[in-house]
């Protein structure tokens, strides 16, 4: 209920500073004057740019175990699913949420958690993971997993991208309307100005919308970092995990679920990286200490 009430809070709050907005620039009145039904845009490009993104929220289960070929298991596989099912139940209830569903997939050391809901998510491990880490890594990295749940990072995510889509669109429409109608003098429908100018502006906010979300994805991976070492009651286990982490070769997500895995960051274009480097996660974890 509450996930509902935040996603219907949003959409009215997008709603109401777009109108701020074009109200305060004199937008409206330009796009009025114009022929130019900027409500009717409004709802487009809510739709539009919440639709994509919640759907993505709601499909993201099935489509991780597709994209990864991910297996659920339930324990009864063998010792070393035995006790990864457990050791999920035992931080879920840490954690005070619903046992999620725990699944393997094959592939380089990494893992990832993913659900549109906290008592009903998705929590996956990598056979590599499983074969180069100790337990008690494993558990911290678990503990990483079942905080992006328990905090509500998936739904949050969606909400800030969903946002960011909606000005995005809307504000690229609003540019091409612009130079079509002052730049090119088009004065009945829409010309090529349009459409020239609404895709470029699409992909410059674009562009600047993917800054934002990442910024918010390393700040979510400094919280989970944390969450695992409360968990476990200490952040040595997580600091040992992303340690060893830095020496292993990180086993590559699809993008549905790249955001939340556990390794990733760092580069040339750190600025679009959704993990922070590893060396400072480890410092933030032994700031704690």
């Amino acid at each position: 209920m509450k996930r509902v009430i935040l996603f219907l809070a949003t959409n009215l709050a997008v709603i109401t500073v777009l109108s701020i907005v074009v109200s305060v620039l004199g937008v409206d009145r330009w796009l009025l004057e114009n022929g130019i039904d900027y409500v009717t845009l409004f709802v487009y490009s809510l739709v539009l740019g919440f639709g994509g993104a919640l759907f993505s929220l709601l499909a993201s289960k099935p489509m991780a175990k597709f994209a990864t070929g991910a297996q659920v298991i339930d324990g009864s596989e063998g010792t070393t699913q035995g006790w990864l099912v457990q050791t999920v139940r035992g931080l879920a209830e840490r954690a005070g949420i619903g046992m999620p569903e725990v699944a393997i997939y094959p592939g380089e050391p990494n893992a990832f958690a993913t659900g549109a809901f906290r008592n009903d998510a998705l929590v996956a491990v990598s056979s590599g993971l499983l074969e180069s880490m100790s337990r008690e890594e494993i558990e911290a990295v678990l503990g990483h997993e079942i905080t992006h749940v328990s905090n509500g990072d998936m739904v949050t995510l969606t909400l800030i991208q969903g946002v960011l889509n909606t000005f995005v669109v809307f504000l690229s429409r609003v540019v091409g309307f612009f130079v079509d109608r002052i730049v090119f003098r088009t004065e009945r429908g829409v010309g090529p100005g349009f459409y020239v100018a609404m895709l470029v502006s699409q992909i410059v906010f674009g562009i600047l919308a993917s800054l934002i979300v990442a910024w918010f994805s390393r700040q979510r991976e400094f919280r989970a970092d944390a969450g695992s070492a409360r968990l476990l009651g200490s952040p040595r286990p997580m600091v040992a995990a992303l340690s060893r982490l830095g020496g292993l070769q990180p086993g590559a997500l699809p993008e549905s679920v790249k955001t939340f895995g556990i390794n990733g960051g760092g580069g040339a274009l750190a600025l679009f990286a959704t993990h922070p480097p590893l060396e400072e996660r480890i410092a933030a974890l032994q700031a704690r200490s």
